[in-house]
């Protein structure tokens, strides 16, 4: 095993990896934070989401497990939602909020949806990955992930779909010196909704990690998703991330994003802590 494990909460953003194929020492752990992003997503409102998710993870030598839920706030356009992106929702209860609060154009003439906002818990995600390969000698780790989101959200305040979604991913690392370049690729059956249609789609990730020191690691990475929904718009987006180890048991890790596309907020960042025990 390794000691420079780069954890990366699973909401708000980041996933949870093993860029050096180290599991931790502590079998279980639960992590919490906070995340803040903003965008217009291509509807000519501005859109805040503050999230604050809770996981909790069970770790052996090849099978990780995670279950995570957020607490959200989003103000913006009704018809963004967490995770997900720009929709066209026909939910009648959240386009009665639009009616309510008025739409109009921007000045450039695009539609302008209009404000509004909303809390509670999103959805529940639960990950289940195995270590397929993992050569402590060559520092090469291959891993198969499982993924479950529970439409758990309320779909009247567009915190959520209201279906439950299924994935595969496949990510695998190479640990050079203090170099660990890393990447993968998944797939996630989208279910659709009586109000919102959404299709299947392919995601894909690459980046590196640099560990600075035996408690610090840095890294960068580029994450892609194919448009999954009427109305919508692929996500792409690239994360700087600083991961710090307090001390055996505890770690620190903050993360600035900025996205390119519409289905992807202009920028984000956030920081979580994660106790092992």
């Amino acid at each position: 095993m390794h000691n420079h494990t780069n954890w990366k909460i699973a909401l708000g953003g980041l996933l949870l990896i093993a860029t050096s194929g180290a599991q931790a020492a502590a079998p279980f752990s639960v992590s919490t934070g906070a995340s803040y992003s903003t965008g217009t997503y291509g509807t000519g409102t501005t859109t805040d989401i503050w999230s604050a998710p809770l996981s909790a993870a069970y770790k052996t030598e090849r099978w990780a497990i995670t279950v995570s839920v957020p607490y959200i706030r989003i103000h913006g356009a009704g018809n963004v939602i967490p995770g997900t992106g720009p929709v066209d929702n026909s939910n009648p209860l959240v386009r009665g909020l639009h009616d309510v609060l008025g739409g109009g154009t921007t000045p450039n003439g695009s539609t302008r949806t209009a404000a509004t906002s909303a809390s509670g818990f999103g959805d529940v995600v639960a990950t289940a990955g195995y270590t397929l390969v993992s050569s402590a000698d060559r520092h090469v780790g291959l891993v198969l992930t499982g993924k479950v989101k529970f439409g758990t959200a309320n779909t009247n305040k567009g915190l959520g779909t209201g279906e439950n979604d299924y994935g595969l991913s496949l990510d695998t690392y190479k640990a050079l010196g203090n170099w660990t370049p890393f990447g993968g690729v998944g797939w996630m059956n989208y279910a659709s909704s009586p109000y919102i249609k959404l299709k299947n789609g392919l995601s894909a990730n690459a980046g590196v990690d640099y560990r600075l020191h035996n408690n610090d690691n840095v890294g960068v990475y580029y994450n892609y998703r194919q448009r999954i929904a009427v109305g919508g718009a692929p996500q792409s987006e690239v994360t700087a991330y600083w991961n710090h180890r307090i001390d055996d048991s505890l770690r620190l890790q903050t993360y600035a994003l900025g996205g390119t596309t519409q289905g992807s907020p202009d920028w984000g960042v956030g920081a979580a802590l994660n106790y092992s025990f």
